[in-house]
């Protein structure tokens, strides 16, 4: 019965092996197609990061250099020809060749910026950016209803600069003499909960210096306004 039983055994075993082999004379390519293909996507992966990271460092060294020109004028120019790579690094090179431009030509920056502005492709963040720094250029030739349209849709939809929209949009009142809406404004940013110590200073120094008591708010500068009524 031993030998019986090794004898099976050997046999099934060799059974088991010619099939093994000829399922990967059938099948084999696939195993070899796919460690082709994971080796492949690796390779390619590494050299698109390289690639990234090449064309990152080069993008990068050319605003360096542009920006070490020695006066504005030069530096304007010199981001003129930097070879941006994507629409985001082309917002950053027009955000900076703007500010470099802004006092011998503010009406050609503030164009610019609402050029940065009005892209589709510009990531919001840099949209919202440009248009504030537009409307607040001095010399920009903007009307006072297109900045106070560009800031109410700067309000009206949110993020980073809303509060310093609503501060531009406060001024703006009192430049055009509406000292009852700057008030308002400016009361409704010193309480509110996203207003930075910097901001909210600010909007209740222009309170205090209108002759109006600041706001009493636990989120206030109690401090600040002591120090502006004494």
């Amino acid at each position: 019965m031993s030998d019986t039983d090794s004898f099976i055994e050997e046999v099934t075993e060799e059974v088991r092996r010619d099939r093994l082999f000829r399922l990967m004379r059938r099948y084999g390519w696939i195993a070899i197609l796919a460690i082709l293909l994971l080796v492949g996507g690796a390779a390619w992966n590494e050299w698109r990061k390289a690639q990234a990271r090449d064309t990152a460092q080069a993008f990068g060294d050319s605003i360096l250099s542009a920006l070490s020109a020695e006066d504005r004028a030069a530096r304007a120019a010199a981001l003129a020809n930097v070879d941006a790579p994507n629409p985001e690094a082309a917002a950053v090179v027009d955000l900076l060749a703007a500010a470099e431009g802004a006092d011998q030509d503010p009406e050609a920056a503030a164009a610019r910026l609402l050029d940065i502005a009005d892209r589709d492709a510009t990531l919001p963040v840099y949209r919202q950016i440009a248009t504030l720094k537009a409307v607040t250029l001095p010399g920009s030739g903007l009307s006072v209803e297109d900045r106070r349209t560009r800031l109410e849709g700067m309000v009206s939809e949110g993020g980073v600069v809303r509060l310093l929209a609503e501060e531009q949009l406060a001024l703006l009142a009192l430049e055009t003499g509406d000292r009852a809406a700057a008030l308002e404004a400016l009361t409704r940013i010193a309480v509110d909960a996203e207003a930075t110590p910097g901001l909210r200073r600010r909007v209740t120094q222009v309170i205090v210096a209108l002759g109006e008591e600041p706001p009493d708010t636990p989120m206030a500068d109690p401090d600040t306004a002591t120090v502006l009524q004494e």
